[in-house]
């Protein structure tokens, strides 16, 4: 085997590090990232409904923002950012028994908020799950992905599709 990875485990270990981003300019950055959370239709309507709990929803939506602010707690190569702000939309279709989570984060800052929206979205969905699994086990999450990102060196960036 060659390369880099051939290299890595004949013993030669790169060391993790956070990348410099000193010298770059602060800029108006901006990220989209959206998921699907798919169950029972009937599961669906129960979280639309709210339970004893309270508004699953509104759990989600808070869950989401709490995990953008904790993106660098939970991702050893991202950098704290200066967000200045997020929001959570979500989109329940009770009779396909889908619930789309749309995450988006603006910072003010020198690297982008790609992963602080793909956080927000992947735990807003997990905290959709934690409260679906009463009504449905077999609740699944897909499709988190990127939707489009702005500012910095890279630019705009749009998902086909």
């Amino acid at each position: 085997m060659t390369g880099p990875k051939a290299s890595n485990r004949a013993g030669k270990e790169r060391a993790a590090r956070i990348v410099e981003v000193g010298a770059k300019a602060v800029t108006a950055r901006e990220a989209v990232a959206e998921c699907r959370i798919t169950m029972t239709p009937e599961a669906c309507d129960a979280l639309v409904a709210g339970t004893p709990k309270g508004d699953p929803l509104e759990a989600a939506k808070v869950a989401g923002l709490m995990a953008a602010k904790r993106t660098p707690d939970l991702l050893p190569f991202c950098h704290p950012i200066a967000i200045t702000g997020a929001s959570l939309v979500l989109e329940p279709d009770v009779a396909t028994g889908t619930i789309r989570v749309e995450a988006r984060v603006r910072a003010a800052d020198r690297t982008g908020v790609e992963m602080e929206a793909l956080t927000a979205a992947a735990v807003a969905a997990l905290s959709l799950y934690d409260t679906a699994k009463a009504f449905d086990r077999g609740a699944e999450i897909t499709s988190l992905h990127l939707t489009s990102k702005s500012g910095g060196k890279s630019g705009h960036y749009r998902r086909q599709g």
